[in-house]
């Protein structure tokens, strides 16, 4: 394949991720717009349904300004050949293989985080704080930043390292041994994520004694679920929104609830929602998710392989030599339109086990509970109870309210 039919496709990939993108949200913001559903009236009243149709039309709104603004900036790059000279530029006082990649992604991220970091200020001191869900400090946002730097830094840098050095010493055959790590990687980060790396930026508390660990107590006794690994989490600390999640395998599983959750919801409620992510647990969803995104991971880096070291593709992106990094980044974007298709396999699946989960704690507990549990979160969210089908068979990893409520209901 010529350089120039690479640099044509490039565009053309761009330019249509973009189009379609735009299109779904359209179609999305247009759905906002209809009534409540008949299965969830009484969830909003007239004032606070119109108050959550306009914070999903501002969301929306800068979502597609931010998009455009990116999609803009990544189009002359790749038309002018920035990537190219700033490789060119590096190797001026970078020439070797090992080191000159790393200082391409470095660059390329501090110049990303200071572009977005703008747009990042203006989502959560301007539209979240308007609607009441922003409860960051400057100071949280700041010290957020410098360990996110920090953890790329030693992650990300160790892991594009390692990718390098394979690449340059073993050649093709170099992604059976990346793919080995990344496994390791993936299981590492699945068993210790909430031990080593959310304690960074939140504070986990074990449950205290009271009603709720009363109840919940009685539920784990009931289905065979370790109490010991319950936490509270402050997520107040950045958003009013709450939420709950199932982490880890095997005795490192942990079921974490935010604060904010347990602030605005029932002891009914609230463990009908526990018994939802002990679902997970029980029927395995977190253990074949990873499962499946190891697989994934190990036909992404096998087709990179396939042009890791292509002379064509880093002339596409305006370089004069070859080069791992800039073959590295149009792999990127050559790789979206399956990225894509298999994040919708993973939503469709995603979905799937929502509806399980679902099940499980209508089985193990009570659906009502959790319906009016889903339907509080819902409207303390501000969220769109009339999403676009298309938008949710894209991005929705979770299933709409109203199919969720009629599942639970049936």
């Amino acid at each position: 394949m010529t350089e120039q039919t690479i640099f044509t496709i490039l565009l053309a990939i761009i330019t249509f991720d973009f189009a379609l993108e735009r299109v779904l949200n359209f179609l999305n913001r247009k759905s906002a717009k209809k009534p409540i559903p008949k299965e969830l009236e009484g969830i909003y009243d007239k004032e606070k349904y119109a108050k959550s149709q306009a914070y999903q039309a501002e969301v929306s709104q800068f979502s597609m300004f931010s998009a455009t603004f990116s999609f803009v900036l990544l189009v002359l790059a790749i038309y002018n050949g920035w990537f190219g000279m700033l490789d060119q530029w590096i190797r001026t006082f970078s020439p070797y293989n090992l080191t000159s990649p790393l200082f391409f992604f470095g660059i390329l991220f501090i110049v990303s985080d200071v572009i977005n970091t703008p747009f990042s200020i203006y989502r959560n001191f301007v539209i979240e704080a308007k609607y009441g869900f922003n409860k960051m400090t400057v100071k949280t946002f700041i010290l957020d930043k410098i360990k996110g730097y920090i953890l790329t830094i030693i992650i990300g840098g160790l892991l594009l390292g390692v990718l390098i050095y394979l690449v340059n010493a073993i050649g093709s055959d170099f992604w059976y041994y990346f793919w080995a790590i990344m496994a390791a990687f993936v299981l590492f980060a699945n068993l210790f994520y909430t031990s080593l790396i959310l304690p960074l930026f939140n504070k986990l508390t074990p449950m205290d004694e009271g009603e709720l660990k009363s109840s919940i107590q009685s539920y784990c006794d009931k289905v065979n679920f370790p109490l010991k690994n319950i936490f509270i989490m402050d997520g107040s600390k950045r958003s009013s929104k709450g939420n709950a999640f199932f982490s880890g395998l095997g005795k490192k599983k942990k079921v974490v609830l935010f604060d904010t959750l347990v602030e605005k919801h029932s002891v009914q409620e609230l463990t009908a929602v526990f018994a939802h992510e002990v679902g997970h647990y029980k029927k395995k969803h977190i253990l074949f998710t990873t499962i499946f995104s190891i697989g994934m991971m190990g036909f992404m880096l096998f087709l990179f392989s396939r042009m890791a070291y292509s002379a064509e593709v880093s002339w596409a992106m305006g370089g004069q030599t070859s080069a791992l990094h800039l073959n590295l980044l149009a792999f990127g974007i050559l790789y979206s339109p399956i990225s894509t298709l298999l994040g919708i396999i993973g939503n469709v699946i995603s979905r799937k086990n929502e509806y399980e989960a679902d099940a499980y704690a209508k089985e193990t507990y009570d659906g009502t509970p959790l319906i009016t549990g889903l339907k509080r979160m819902s409207a303390d969210h501000l969220s769109n109870l009339t999403p676009h089908p298309a938008f949710v068979f894209v991005h929705y990893s979770h299933p709409p309210l109203k199919e969720r409520v009629k599942a639970l209901e049936r």
